[in-house]
């Protein structure tokens, strides 16, 4: 992976964090915290969407793949913080 490559991928995953923060909890975690839980999402909003038969393709589409994934992961967080 290039270095552009990496640094687009963190920022996607900076964003779709912060995306899903806001959605969930209507705040963010920190730059860190945000990018930990975009990746995450991204993996998982790919492995979901794929479950789907469903693809996106393209900066929106991985933008959307993550925040997805990422407010899943923070719903289940929350489902585990609660029991």
């Amino acid at each position: 992976m290039s270095l552009t490559g990496l640094l687009i991928f963190l920022l996607i995953g900076a964003l779709a964090g912060w995306l899903a923060g806001k959605l969930m909890k209507g705040r963010g975690f920190g730059l860190i915290g945000n990018i930990i839980v975009g990746i995450i999402g991204a993996v998982l909003g790919g492995y979901v969407f794929g479950l789907l038969g469903l693809s996106m393709d393209g900066l929106i589409g991985s933008i959307i793949t993550a925040t997805v994934g990422a407010i899943i992961l923070l719903f289940v967080i929350g489902i585990f913080k609660k029991a």
